[in-house]
């Protein structure tokens, strides 16, 4: 953003930069990819599975969290690969620590929805 933006040009220009980081994700990033079909697969499930607005949020809402943080792990690949290719420990940290932050939603999305489905039909 220019210094001094502000208001619906900066709303505008901000909403450009974020569908470019969705887009260069979608293209560069297939478990990016994977985790969209999941949501896509999940989400209309999620209608028929929860009994109450608080189950489906609670449903929905790691989806949408897997995929903010996947972006984020995505963006902090890109910067840890552009400063170079060679081996680095904090590098490697960085990328793997980033990883793990994603298994934690996957963990999230499989104990929220075993856990309202087990609740809703046992």
């Amino acid at each position: 953003m220019k210094p001094g933006e502000n208001g619906f040009k900066r709303l505008i220009d901000a909403s450009g930069y974020s569908i470019k980081g969705i887009s260069a994700c979608w293209r560069n990033e297939a478990a990016f990819r994977q985790e969209v079909a999941l949501t896509v697969i999940l989400f209309p499930i999620s209608f028929f599975l929860a009994r109450s607005i608080e189950q489906w949020l609670l449903l929905i809402s790691p989806l949408f969290l897997l995929l903010m943080v996947e972006l984020l792990n995505s963006a902090i690949e890109n910067v840890v690969d552009r400063i170079g290719d060679e081996y680095n420990e904090l590098s490697g940290r960085a990328k793997d620590t980033a990883s793990a932050a994603v298994l934690f939603c996957l963990v999230l999305i499989a104990v929220s929805w075993v856990g309202i489905a087990w609740n809703n039909f046992r």
